[in-house]
């Protein structure tokens, strides 16, 4: 694909089969403090209209949180033969090499660009081994632990930290700087970015189950108004690993 990180990133844009809804779990309406509706400027199928299907509650302790609750980094759970870091890489670098396999296949991404990184709208180049580029979870591992992935079966956790719905290229600056940080406490410094990147945490939530926050959903509402006909990306990933995976 060319050009993909807009291409495959404008998945949380404007995508031509959109899901309504995800059609993977979903959170009750409301929550704690009653909720509030998404206002008359909400469309249905609207990722604005999807933010009142979230349960709102308060973030419980970080308590047993580790990397390895959702398996060890980058599963192979679509069974393609690729490490899923390397599959995102491949979707939304461009003008990518690869180190092939005894196989020949294309696997190992070795070098690219991130033109632009969605983050900052900056170029960023790519080189395996000194790379200035990550791959972030939109819904970061720790603020879904704290907000009920530390309930779930190991299969949902591994299948969560490696769905391509909650996975994309960025600048590692900005990254790093995100922490696990939600809609209420961080965004992309890049604002044309920011409909989409709320849209996507939507999405994830909505698919897992995952709760927020009252402050949180205020925040994706305040977003999301400025673009209130903002769809919601697909995705079709399952939401359980498959069963030869395993995680602490």
């Amino acid at each position: 694909m060319n050009r993909r990180t807009t291409s495959a990133l404008l998945a949380l844009v404007t995508v031509p089969a959109l899901l309504t809804g995800c059609g993977l779990g979903a959170g009750g309406q409301g929550g704690e403090d009653g909720g509030s509706g998404a206002g008359s400027g909400a469309r249905a199928g609207s990722a604005l209209a999807a933010v009142d299907t979230l349960t709102v509650k308060g973030r419980a302790p970080k308590t047993g949180y580790d990397r390895g609750r959702f398996g060890s980094a980058w599963a192979d759970t679509d069974s393609n033969g690729c490490p899923t870091r390397d599959d995102i890489l491949k979707r939304d670098l461009t003008d990518v090499t690869y180190q092939r396999s005894r196989r020949g296949d294309e696997c190992q991404v070795v070098s690219g660009r991130l033109a632009p990184d969605p983050y900052t709208g900056r170029d960023v180049p790519f080189r395996r081994g000194r790379s200035q580029v990550d791959i972030d979870h939109l819904v970061a591992l720790s603020d879904a632990w704290q907000k009920g992935a530390a309930r779930w079966a190991p299969g949902k956790r591994i299948a969560f930290a490696n769905d391509p719905l909650n996975l994309v290229a960025v600048d590692a600056g900005p990254n790093r700087s995100k922490g696990d940080g939600d809609t209420a406490t961080w965004l992309p410094p890049r604002k044309a970015y920011r409909c989409a990147y709320v849209a996507g945490q939507v999405a994830v939530k909505r698919k897992y189950g995952v709760w927020v926050t009252a402050a949180e959903r205020n925040a994706m509402k305040k977003v999301l108004s400025t673009c209130p006909t903002q769809k919601l990306p697909p995705g079709p990933a399952p939401t359980t690993a498959p069963s030869r995976f395993h995680a602490d």
